[in-house]
């Protein structure tokens, strides 16, 4: 079998590539936990210095995705760099997102099952009644008004401005996206998230009432750093999982960073 060639990384900073990276890493890590909907669905991240984003092709299985594949969207929707087509619903989410929202280096919105199915609830949110759900609270926000398929940007704006300060949006009968400074954060926010909806909905189905947690706990939990006073060496708890992940993958897939 002819080995694939290495490509060329002298056209971008070593930023630009690590970045590149990192998300091709999130794209394989989402197909291995089951977060991803096949070729639909935006995983995205600001490309360093400019006024774009990166975005897989469309019509690229998660599965196949590497950091030499990714196009380069400019916020007016104009692909400045990379081949394949553009996929409009991903534009007009992401890209007001990540113009408007200041800590949106990187927006990655599925429709992930669990997640997507508390969305499809009259009442989606997140309860206080496990330790996973209660650290996430403070970082949710709620869009309960689905208005359609997103083919404008100003549905992208208008996600842009639910958002605010938080990390993670509940889109009603939609699915989640979540928005953070660096790819790591943001998919730890989107593995945990999920974990949370599935234990919620995992304990709704016993039929049995729900056990919340007194109120002066839930305020003692939400303003815990929920690591203690370990000290890791100045690096934040996402960082060492997204870290771990990618190890998975250079044993396994390590084509993802080429």
């Amino acid at each position: 079998m002819q080995q694939k060639a290495s490509p060329d990384t002298t056209q971008y900073s070593a930023e630009e590539w690590q970045v590149r990276i990192d998300l091709a890493a999130a794209h394989r890590m989402a197909v291995r936990e089951g977060l991803h909907e096949g070729i639909f669905n935006h995983l995205t991240a600001r490309v360093p210095g400019k006024q774009r984003y990166y975005q897989i092709p469309f019509g690229t299985h998660w599965a196949e995705v590497t950091a030499s594949c990714f196009m380069e969207v400019s916020y007016e929707g104009v692909v400045e760099a990379g081949e394949g087509h553009m996929e409009q619903s991903a534009y007009c989410i992401h890209a007001p997102i990540h113009r408007d929202v200041d800590h949106a280096g990187c927006v990655m919105h599925t429709h992930m099952p669990f997640a997507s199915a508390l969305t499809r609830l009259k009442d989606p949110r997140i309860k206080p009644i496990g330790q996973t759900e209660v650290l996430l609270m403070k970082s949710i926000a709620y869009d309960m008004d689905y208005a359609g398929p997103a083919f404008d940007p100003s549905e992208g704006e208008r996600l842009a401005g639910l958002v605010g300060d938080k990390t993670i949006l509940f889109m009603a009968n939609h699915g989640v996206t979540t928005v953070a400074r660096t790819v790591a954060e943001a998919y730890d926010k989107l593995y945990y998230i999920e974990r949370a909806a599935q234990q919620q909905l995992y304990a709704m189905w016993t039929g049995q009432p729900l056990r919340e947690l007194p109120a002066d706990i839930i305020e003692k939990t939400m303003n815990s750093t929920g690591t203690g006073n370990n000290n890791f060496e100045g690096k934040k708890p996402f960082e060492f999982h997204f870290a771990a992940l990618k190890r998975l993958l250079d044993c396994d897939e390590p084509d993802y960073a080429a």
